[in-house]
């Protein structure tokens, strides 16, 4: 029991950076930085007994709280597969977070 609540206490992360998930959207990055990316499932299909993502939209924003949500959108994409998402979230971060 004790491993179980240890194990889920630990932060889900990709290339070091937080991964949060809420249903259908993903955030990748810290609130606490400039940029953050919000990636939404828009379509997925069975595969055996898993849900696999086929349409993932992809949106590097800004974190400045003042700017209403459409303002915030810096670039957005469209992948075929939640890899393909998370491979151009992980470069569009990085780039973002080191153009300061």
């Amino acid at each position: 029991m004790a491993a179980e609540v240890k194990k889920k206490d630990l932060p889900l992360a990709y290339k070091g950076r937080p991964l949060r998930r809420k249903e259908n959207l993903i955030y990748y990055g810290s609130m606490a930085e400039k940029y953050i990316i919000m990636m939404q499932v828009m379509e997925s299909k069975k595969v055996k007994d898993l849900d696999v993502a086929t349409r993932v939209s992809v949106q590097l924003q800004l974190t400045d709280p003042d700017l209403k949500s459409r303002d915030r959108v810096v670039k957005k994409s469209e992948k075929d597969s939640l890899y393909a998402a998370m491979d151009v979230a992980a470069v569009w971060l990085e780039r973002a977070l080191a153009a300061k």
